[in-house]
């Protein structure tokens, strides 16, 4: 439980040193008039090209993908930043709204649908199949955090609990697509295949991403037999 508290404060921490950083761009788009709605959409085009991006290395059978995935990786690091953004021009601007809140995370889910799909074609194309399991195990798991929540929270239940929620989630798979690119350009007489340190995260969320899953069902039976 101390392991848990620390790392929420942790989290919490980094979370708000990133909206101090990114508060002149915040203001500079209430400033200009962009809609929270308009920046949820720009993070879902992002990611949408990193995606792209990730296709077009699986077609590259002749040469190493590890460029292209490297770009994948920084694109949609980039991208998760509207994803904090969306909130604050919503909060800060006076600009909330049930529609925005629905559509923000239907735009996520969609994001993240396009990510690991964009892997999982980039894996099967270069005969990784174990990696391709494992992310597709990855990707329903990440929908499924999502749904037990959403279907929580139709049935008047709170249920925000678990480890490897969409933050860390997002992290994880743009750090490792990240280091997986920079490290197969840059060190291609390595050892070891550099696709592992995309693969293994890959595993990571599928673990865990699937626990949160099962834990917010526990969860929210105990609370539902709770009310009875």
């Amino acid at each position: 439980m101390e392991i848990k508290q620390q790392a929420k404060k942790m989290r919490d921490a980094l979370q708000q040193f990133i909206y101090k950083v990114i508060q002149p761009i915040i203001c500079g788009m209430i400033r200009i008039g962009i809609t929270p709605n308009v920046v949820t959409t720009l993070g879902f085009l992002g990611n949408l090209t990193g995606a792209v991006l990730l296709i077009y290395a699986g077609t590259r059978h002749a040469v190493p993908p590890f460029a292209l995935i490297g770009w994948a990786g920084g694109v949609i690091l980039c991208s998760s930043l509207f994803d904090m953004m969306d909130g604050q021009v919503a909060r800060i601007g006076g600009m909330a709204s049930t529609f925005g809140a629905m559509y923000d995370s239907v735009l996520d889910r969609y994001s993240e649908l396009v990510t690991l799909g964009g892997i999982c074609f980039c894996l099967i194309q270069h005969d990784y199949l174990a990696g391709t399991v494992l992310t597709f195990a990855a990707l329903v798991g990440s929908l499924m955090v999502s749904y037990v929540r959403a279907r929580a929270e139709g049935l008047g239940l709170e249920c925000k609990i678990g480890f490897m929620q969409r933050p860390e989630r997002v992290v994880l798979t743009s750090v490792g697509l990240l280091a997986c690119g920079i490290t197969g350009s840059c060190f291609p007489a390595l050892s070891f295949d550099p696709m592992l340190i995309l693969i293994v995260p890959m595993g990571f969320i599928a673990i865990f991403a699937n626990l949160t899953a099962f834990a917010r069902i526990g969860y929210s039976r105990r609370q539902l037999m709770n009310k009875q």
